[in-house]
């Protein structure tokens, strides 16, 4: 299904705005096919915010439409209508399985409603179940697609945007067991090995099945990037909340691991893909291309009843910065937390775990000269702990 955008078939196509263009649509336009509430939306859709500019309701909307909102910022620099595909997946890793993952999808798509290549991958690991809550606000946040379209706002229009449920479940507790062979019952890590890849291993196998769902129901594979994309896949953005961090573990572990030659040669192997949406590379193509093409990687609120919450490794740390420095990509490690997690003091291997992994970040960047960065980043640290901020924090999350 197309999301949002099928809703208004009248919407007449908006032209790229620039600083001397300034017309947005007229007054007739919105009047003629807009109410109140699709108003609304059809803004969230066009809203990219990075050169401001001010519409004012007084002069642009008639009484019906001025109480949608008083004033509305908008980017005029480039400022185009992106249609996307949106839906929840159910998936299975491989054939021989039956558990299966729920997987919220929103994709990037073209003018002629194709699946096109995105700027990047963003590719969020929910943490443990909850449901009938009553509090409004978790519930909103634990749903898959409501998720998917804070990511979308945060990274902006141009990412395609994944959002993954764990497949088993012990009760409320999500078991990531296809990426972190080691996690016990409750899905605790017992320790994080790069043996055979099995995060980055899972994650392509997962996305490319995705991708091969989406493109079942009809929609077609957009060919006009094909020649500029071939030599480029798109950069991987990583969060894990809550429980999710151990997937955010697992995979520092295998960057670690991954040969620093297979940067320098990564380009020719994209050429030899041979299926179509690999050869246009909306999403990668191998584990090794993957691990490669990770840019950042978020932290957000990651916590367990045991250690384990973030890697404290030094050995895996100082790789990292040694691939760096020989000439691998930059990655930035963004830890975001609120006092529920940072000053639990039931559970203060949380934030030992979590400073230690600052430390050693912070020390190894003057190694890698300077492409490791590290940024920590804590949330409503006016309040007291309680469930509702461990959620918000996936509304309220600083990605800049």
């Amino acid at each position: 299904m197309i999301s949002n955008l099928s809703l208004f078939p009248s919407l007449p196509s908006l032209t790229a705005m620039t600083n001397t263009s300034r017309t947005l649509f007229s007054r007739s336009d919105l009047e003629s096919f807009l109410d109140i509430k699709s108003c609304i939306c059809y803004m969230k859709i066009v809203c990219c915010i990075t050169v401001p500019y001010t519409v004012k309701a007084s002069t642009h909307f008639s009484d019906t439409h001025r109480e949608c909102f008083s004033t509305v910022r908008i980017d005029f620099r480039v400022c185009l209508i992106m249609e996307r595909w949106s839906g929840v997946l159910k998936i299975p890793l491989d054939a021989t399985t039956s558990n299966y993952y729920r997987v919220a999808a929103s994709l990037c798509l073209s003018s002629s409603k194709t699946l096109t290549v995105p700027s990047a991958n963003a590719i969020f690991f929910h943490g443990d179940k909850v449901q009938d809550t009553g509090n409004h606000v978790i519930e909103r946040l634990y749903d898959l697609q409501k998720v998917a379209e804070i990511i979308v706002s945060k990274f902006g229009n141009s990412v395609n945007a994944w959002v993954v449920e764990a497949s088993v479940f012990n009760g409320p507790f999500a078991i990531y067991k296809d990426f972190v062979p080691s996690v016990n019952h409750m899905g605790a890590p017992k320790s994080y090995s790069p043996v055979g890849f099995p995060a980055s291993s899972s994650i392509v196998s997962l996305l490319s099945s995705c991708l091969h769902e989406v493109l079942k129901e009809g929609t077609d594979v957009c060919l006009i990037d094909q020649i500029a994309s071939v030599h480029h896949c798109p950069k991987t953005i990583v969060l894990g909340f809550s429980k999710g961090g151990v997937v955010m573990n697992q995979l520092m572990s295998e960057i670690s691991s991954l040969d620093t030659n297979f940067a320098k040669t990564s380009s020719a192997m994209v050429e030899e893909s041979t299926s179509q949406h690999e050869k246009i590379q909306i999403i990668p193509a191998s584990k090794e291309s993957f691990l490669n093409s990770i840019s950042e990687v978020h932290y957000i609120d990651v916590g367990l009843n045991s250690s384990g919450a973030y890697i404290t490794d030094h050995n895996v740390v100082q790789r990292i910065s040694q691939r760096l420095a020989r000439g691998a990509d930059s990655l930035r490690i963004v830890i975001h937390g609120t006092p529920r997690q940072w000053c639990d003091e039931l559970r203060g291997w949380i934030r030992k775990e979590k400073d230690e992994l600052v430390r050693l970040l912070k020390a190894e960047t003057e190694n890698s000269g300077g492409k490791l960065q590290v940024c920590e980043r804590f949330y409503f640290s006016d309040r007291l702990a309680d469930l509702q901020m461990h959620f918000e924090i996936i509304d309220a999350m600083d990605v800049s």
